[in-house]
């Protein structure tokens, strides 16, 4: 008991470490209390040791050596945003998880225009009057898509909870079962139907739905005919299903709006970029749908929004919805919507400029030129004989439930120890102040040059470099 009381006094005090010249100048850039509870977690981290008989009178000591920089380290850890930039080395273009479509600089530079001065945002120029918030971006998506009104919301999900509660509130839905899909976040169509107050109406079975599925079940309760497109998954071998155009038949004979959820926004032909075809927006209008929704991100590239495009006299019932102010979008998502759908006015330029669009059709001989120049930086700047760098071939995703059985030739710098733990380094790449992400597979660690910028190179080459100093134990 008294060998351990006097390992307790070998832990300097918080007052002793505040006079210390690099940690008083946290005092400078940082709140005080951020680094006192910064130097007391620290010192409570030893204490755990000591009592758990982890450390013993060495280890204090060497502990000592180091603790200014692990408290420096933990202070900005604390210091810094929760949602920070990441280096995405996954080759997931539309990847869910660490923030889906990029957003051109370009584009930012609107966003910041209108974020750091007063705007037209609800006020009409021309009357002087009240104005709405809808008309910013209603002329641009009719003017693209083909359809007679639009409006915009805050997501996809929004989108089709709105349609449906104004369509077919206390009415029936009928929908193919093999559409009843699940989208991100364990959210599925049959509960955004349920919380909408439509009552749904599946028809025919998981892999084959006919028309004359739809058409037994249409009675006097009937007030939508929906479509779903599974952009997210695929069923293949025996199987049919109903297109839009088909179910327009319907639609005509017995006078039932026909929607259709499109989940991924696509305005172009993406089988001219060498991608697997995507019905566009514009098909589902010209095939007769009466009202389409689909994301402002995911494959359109812009930022998160839900898009209601369609006939008038159901976009006009859907802004009177008192839904409809739950899910209004701000001006951020405006101005950079806004920006983004004029570059589809000249698609060269929506390939060119829109980093989805740009990412998804860049050439494979591109790729393998950016791969060499990250594989020179690397080996130029890395000295670690555990590490093995080599450039190799694989393939890309989509991502964001889109296009799941496309795989994208693509060019990835390969990261392998012969001694080191992988995980550990994996989790040092995480942990570095931009965070690299990557994807493993067999004991191999994979940067996907199709989803790094070359800009971010020098980031990526010093990321590296400090995980395998990590690894080594050098703080």
């Amino acid at each position: 008991m008294s060998e351990s009381k006097n390992l307790f006094t070998l832990i300097p005090k918080v007052d002793e470490l505040l006079e210390y010249d690099s940690i008083n100048q946290l005092l400078d850039i940082m709140p005080r209390k951020l680094v006192i509870d910064s130097i007391r977690e620290e010192i409570d981290l030893i204490r755990k040791d000591i009592k758990n008989k982890r450390l013993d009178e060495k280890g204090i000591n060497e502990r000592n050596k180091i603790l200014s920089k692990l408290i420096i380290k933990r202070a900005n850890k604390k210091n810094s945003y929760k949602l920070k930039r990441v280096i995405n080395g996954t080759g997931v273009v539309i990847h869910t998880n660490i923030g889906r479509s990029l957003i051109h600089e370009e584009i930012m530079d609107n966003v910041a225009e209108i974020a750091t001065n007063y705007s037209n945002l609800e006020y009409d120029l021309e009357e002087g009057i009240r104005g709405s918030r809808y008309s910013h971006l209603e002329d641009i998506v009719v003017e693209i898509t083909g359809g007679e009104a639009a409006m915009v919301v805050n997501n996809n999900a929004a989108a089709v909870l709105l349609v449906l509660s104004t369509l077919a509130k206390d009415r029936e839905v009928i929908v193919s079962r093999g559409e009843l899909i699940e989208i991100g976040g364990s959210f599925r169509i049959p509960d955004v139907m349920e919380q909408s107050g439509a009552n749904l109406v599946s028809v025919g079975t998981t892999n084959k739905t006919h028309l004359w599925d739809y058409e037994n079940a249409i009675n006097e309760e009937t007030a939508v005919l929906l479509k779903v497109h599974t952009s997210n998954y695929r069923i293949l071998g025996f199987t049919s299903s109903i297109s839009s155009e088909e179910l327009y038949t319907l639609k005509q004979k017995y006078d039932i709006p026909l929607v259709e959820d499109l989940g991924s926004g696509v305005l172009i032909d993406l089988s001219k970029y060498g991608l697997e075809y995507e019905p566009t927006v514009q098909d589902s209008i010209k095939n007769g749908v009466d009202v389409v929704t689909f994301s402002g991100d995911k494959l359109l590239g812009g930022p998160q929004a839900g898009i209601i495009v369609g006939k008038r006299e159901y976009i006009e019932a859907m802004k009177r919805n008192p839904l409809t102010r739950a899910f209004r979008i701000d001006k951020f998502t405006i101005s950079a919507l806004e920006a983004t759908l004029r570059l589809y006015l000249d698609e060269k330029n929506a390939v060119e400029k829109i980093p989805t669009l740009q990412m998804l059709t860049i050439d494979i001989e591109k790729l393998e030129n950016k791969a060499n120049i990250l594989y020179n930086l690397l080996m130029e700047s890395i000295d670690y004989e555990d590490l093995i760098i080599n450039i190799v071939d694989d393939y890309s995703e989509v991502g964001g439930g889109s296009l799941p059985l496309e795989r994208i030739p693509t060019k990835c710098i390969s990261l392998k120890l012969n001694k080191s733990s992988l995980s550990e380094f994996e989790k040092h790449l995480r942990e570095y102040e931009i965070p690299i992400i990557t994807r493993v597979y067999k004991d191999t660690i994979f940067i996907d040059l199709r989803t790094v910028k070359e800009k971010e190179f020098h980031i990526v080459v010093d990321g590296i470099s400090y995980a395998l100093k990590e690894l080594e134990g050098v703080h």
